[in-house]
């Protein structure tokens, strides 16, 4: 059933709206829906590196002191999982896309003033 000309012109506004909100855009955008998970895994990965890293060098000391640096470690593990699993394959998508453009966008900045970054 096609809009009349009112619902038309009502959309219009809406999307025009929605278009100079960057607040709004930035929430919606790919890297803006998922930056929350992915700043979550990252912090989570470095936990179990320095956790791992504390395993290691407390199994020297305590053996109970090596098991609670484990314990650690695991927990950040599946914190990961967790977040992996709730971004699924579309976001991991999204999310590497969006890291190929910032990749992309850098480069080219790099060539156009001739220096590094």
């Amino acid at each position: 059933m096609p809009l009349s000309a009112e619902e038309q012109r009502i959309l219009q506004q809406i999307e025009q709206s929605l278009e100079t909100d960057e607040r709004f855009a930035n929430s919606v955008k790919p890297s803006g829906i998922y930056a929350h998970s992915v700043r979550k895994v990252w912090w989570a990965g470095l936990g179990a590196f320095a956790s791992l890293v504390f395993t290691v060098a407390t199994l020297q000391v305590h053996f109970l002191l090596a098991f609670a640096g484990f314990l650690a470690m695991l927990g950040c593990v599946l914190i990961i999982e967790k977040q992996l699993r709730a971004m699924s394959k579309v976001g991991l998508k999204d999310v590497a896309a969006s890291l190929r453009k910032a990749r992309t966008n850098a480069a080219s900045s790099r060539i156009k003033f001739g220096k590094d970054i």
